[in-house]
């Protein structure tokens, strides 16, 4: 993967720290399994669940920065074919996190 000028720029806004991201996904109905198949085969993907409501799948994953994120939007999740839509948050504080407490009661 290549960097170009804007992902410099990004990284300096952005820093150069884990990202932790939740990404919701649209999808055709009729596409859902394989398109929760084939973002599982991600590597940044830690959890695909395939969900009721407004969204069809959700994403949790990791990567390394910002600039991580990015190229994985752009150049992994774009290509799954039977993706209409996707939003991206990014984690800013995780209180729990796989049952386990990230901050200390009072």
């Amino acid at each position: 993967m290549q960097e170009n000028e804007n992902d410099s720029i990004l990284t300096s806004y952005y820093g150069d720290e884990e990202v932790t991201a939740i990404i919701t996904l649209r999808v055709e109905a009729k596409d859902a399994d394989e398109v929760c198949e084939g973002v599982s085969m991600l590597k940044p993907a830690i959890d695909v669940f395939l969900v009721t409501g407004d969204t069809d799948i959700v994403v949790k994953a990791k990567f390394m920065n910002y600039n991580q994120l990015k190229r994985f939007l752009v150049d992994e999740l774009s290509q799954i074919p039977g993706v209409k839509d996707t939003k991206t948050l990014m984690v800013v504080a995780s209180f729990k996190e796989r049952g386990e407490l990230r901050f200390v009661p009072e």
